[in-house]
């Protein structure tokens, strides 16, 4: 399977970042230098795809702003001795190409992955969602859900554990066989109760779809608020090919949220060579003090 394009679904009003997001796009909220969708294109470049096709809407022009050409300022942080921040700003904006796609309605993520028809075409692609920074695995998670869906030629939606108290925040997949590390999915049900769910694998996001969604997506029914749920649309998928479910080996953080944030923020800190030690040992010390 040759994926060369990633969707990231970028339109939402980040109501969970309040106020922040009334003035800033959520997905150029700071996750320490650089903002959260410099990661999750990071990852797919990591992953070796190279089209990022981001469903914005009115009011996100600034992320298009980010990834315009600024070699002023990589030359700055070269002048100061900042090589790793500077080679990370030219990375993206030479080994990616950008689609900028808009979704005038926010009807949900199913929604706007449909926006994204034109711009993708009858080709497999990836789907990323900003809000989930996922790091430390053993590859890019997006990248091991290549493999899977490479290896069994059919679409792939990353899952985790999750606890009974969190379950009915989730889309739930029914697992049949496991296959090595990919698992048959059977059915999806979208946020049931914890008593109701079919396993503890929710999905989280990442994902590789066939071209097929889609007409899926074409068929699918609108819920609450006239929204089309993505789910709904694999569901759909199911009815006329195989989907596979995959646990990713890294850590994900729930970015879209001040918790969520801060967490990741400290994880991925203390993981850096550049800031790793110097922010331990302050954190330590702070602990220290109570």
């Amino acid at each position: 399977m040759d994926v060369r394009k990633a969707v990231i679904p970028a339109a939402g009003l980040g109501t969970r970042q309040l106020p922040t997001s009334k003035a800033v796009p959520k997905e150029l909220l700071p996750l320490i230098d650089r903002p959260l969708l410099h990661y999750i294109v990071e990852e797919a470049l990591d992953a070796g795809l190279s089209q990022m096709v981001i469903v914005t809407s009115q009011g996100k022009d600034a992320m298009a702003n980010y990834f315009d050409p600024a070699p002023q300022y990589e030359e700055l942080l070269e002048r100061r001795g900042e090589t790793s921040l500077a080679t990370a700003m030219r990375r993206v904006r030479e080994e990616a190409e950008f689609i900028f796609v808009r979704q005038h309605q926010q009807l949900g993520l199913g929604h706007a992955v449909y926006t994204a028809r034109n711009a993708v075409g009858d080709e497999p692609f990836a789907v990323m969602l900003p809000d989930d920074v996922i790091g430390g695995g053993e590859a890019p998670a997006i990248g091991e859900l290549l493999d899977t869906a490479t290896a069994h030629d059919a679409s792939v939606i990353a899952v985790e554990q999750v606890p009974p108290e969190r379950i009915s925040s989730y889309g739930v997949v029914a697992p049949g066989e496991a296959d090595g590390d990919a698992i048959r999915v059977l059915g999806m049900v979208e946020k049931p109760p914890a008593a109701e769910a079919p396993s503890d694998l929710g999905i989280v996001g990442r994902y590789v779809l066939t071209p097929e969604l889609f007409g899926a997506m074409e068929r699918v029914t609108p819920g609450a608020g006239g929204e089309l749920q993505l789910t709904d649309g694999i569901a759909l998928l199911l009815e006329e090919q195989p989907v596979y479910a995959r646990r990713f080996t890294g850590t994900r953080y729930d970015a879209g949220n001040p918790m969520g944030m801060l967490r990741a923020s400290v994880s991925l800190a203390l993981r850096r060579s550049d800031i790793g030690p110097a922010f331990r040992a302050w954190l330590q010390d702070e602990l220290a003090q109570g």
